[in-house]
């Protein structure tokens, strides 16, 4: 590899992004990053990590290397690929860019193609497994992109994740993410009411939860969100109004494709009756909990 292809810039340093850039700098990829609060990248100066001003002077910092993008949504992907001091204007040729972001499929396709323009490459790597995932580096990684950016890119995967795939060309790991996406959601929905099934009729949910554990119910969302549920913590680790925003693209996706999928449908209905309705969008996705209660208290 040579010296600028081990050029990494990270930007994004939330939740997740944080510890991700950490670990790739723990594992000697010196890190140029930048992030839209300066308090975050000082405290990060004392790990070793470079900060920079702006996504220009990332992809100036790292020219021909692999800049790694882990944002909040698709407009904070479009700004900081193509919008004013964007990586767009600083991108040399050769530069890698992977977006770990959960993207919407138009936008990936413009910022890819801004970046191929220039040069570049693109991979779009959306994770699941969440701030645990993140700070544990067992985070399941889904790419999609060519086979010879995600030969390139898999080294530095392997850093973050425990599982990596390379499921197709590109705007595939965002499908994926959808189909990961969507699963979630509806499961969140389906231990949300059967515990309040559970409530109504007198059982305690806590108990219902502990019982139905190890058998064919049992999943990481029935153990984790499931607890949450029953113990009403909901601070944030994924808020329902992200949850919100990926279910919405997965309908966007399937009406394009001239599909009709029910259970999507109504789940959407719910998030969207959870965020907009109930002004509930800034809790814990594993807070629709929430909305059912509210709906058990209006009986």
């Amino acid at each position: 590899m040579s010296e600028a292809q081990s050029r990494v810039g990270f930007i994004g340093l939330g939740v997740m992004g944080r510890p991700m850039a950490l670990h790739l700098q723990r594992a000697g990829w010196p890190v140029l990053m930048n992030n839209r609060s300066r308090g975050v990248m000082d405290a990060l100066v004392p790990e070793g990590l470079h900060p920079a001003d702006s996504p220009a002077e990332v992809a100036r910092g790292t020219a021909g290397g692999v800049i790694f993008l882990m944002l909040t949504d698709s407009p904070a992907v479009e700004t900081v690929v193509l919008g004013e001091s964007g990586l767009i204007s600083g991108l040399s040729p050769g530069t890698l860019v992977i977006d770990m972001s959960t993207t919407a499929l138009d936008v990936t396709h413009r910022c890819a193609a801004a970046v191929e323009a220039a040069g570049g490459s693109w991979v779009d790597a959306p994770v699941s497994g969440g701030e645990v995932g993140a700070t544990e580096a067992t985070l399941s990684i889904m790419a999609g992109g060519s086979v010879e950016d995600f030969a390139r890119a898999r080294p530095l995967f392997e850093c973050l994740g425990r599982k990596v795939t390379h499921v197709g060309g590109l705007g595939a790991g965002q499908i994926a993410k959808l189909a990961n996406q969507i699963i979630v959601a509806q499961t969140i929905a389906a231990i949300a009411e059967a515990l309040t099934l559970a409530k109504a009729a007198g059982v305690d949910p806590a108990g219902v939860r502990e019982a139905i554990r190890g058998g064919f119910a049992e999943s990481r969302i029935l153990a984790e969100h499931g607890e949450r549920m029953v113990t009403g913590n909901f601070v944030p680790g994924g808020r329902a109004r992200l949850q919100l925003k990926d279910v919405r693209e997965a309908v966007r996706i399937m009406e394009e494709q001239g599909l009709e999928l029910p259970m999507l449908r109504q789940n959407h209905a719910l998030w969207e009756e959870m965020v907009h309705q109930r002004d509930m969008g800034d809790l814990d996705h594993s807070g629709l909990w929430r909305l059912y209660e509210a709906r058990i208290g209006e009986l």
